[in-house]
């Protein structure tokens, strides 16, 4: 795949800035607010809940910077995706709360889901040569 017609490479930019953004902007939060994601985390389960709220902004962060810079997108994609599903499942299982939470949690499943489609979009074309791009790749 080429991008080739005219703006495709400026959208496609202007798709990894906003998408890249995003998600690393959800990253900081959680550094940012981990003393009231932990809880959360520790209520859904999650072993080592404090490691698990850095882990994941740190997975946010890093892969959406590197999504930006167009830098190593099989691995940004590929662990952003796979991040994203795994955290729609673990984190909001909306079938599985009381009816008061339903909305909430459904609402960040769906982000979730809708995310990682987005991952799965760039990690498609992770394999071609991306413009305004670092061109750092290991795949």
């Amino acid at each position: 795949m080429a991008f080739e017609s005219a703006g495709a490479g400026e959208l496609f930019l202007l798709g990894r800035l906003l998408f890249g953004g995003v998600l690393a902007f959800m990253g900081l939060n959680h550094f940012q607010n981990a003393g009231q994601m932990t809880p959360y985390a520790a209520a859904k389960g999650l072993p080592a809940p404090a490691a698990s709220v850095y882990g994941s902004g740190g997975l946010l962060l890093v892969s959406g910077v590197l999504v930006i810079l167009g830098a190593y997108p099989v691995i940004a994609a590929g662990a952003l995706a796979t991040f994203l599903v795994a955290s729609a499942v673990m984190m909001h299982n909306f079938w599985a709360v009381p009816d008061e939470q339903v909305q909430d949690e459904m609402t960040q499943f769906l982000k979730n889901i809708a995310l990682a489609g987005g991952a799965l979009s760039l990690l498609a074309v992770a394999g071609t040569s991306w413009p305004y791009s670092v061109g750092l790749s290991m795949f």
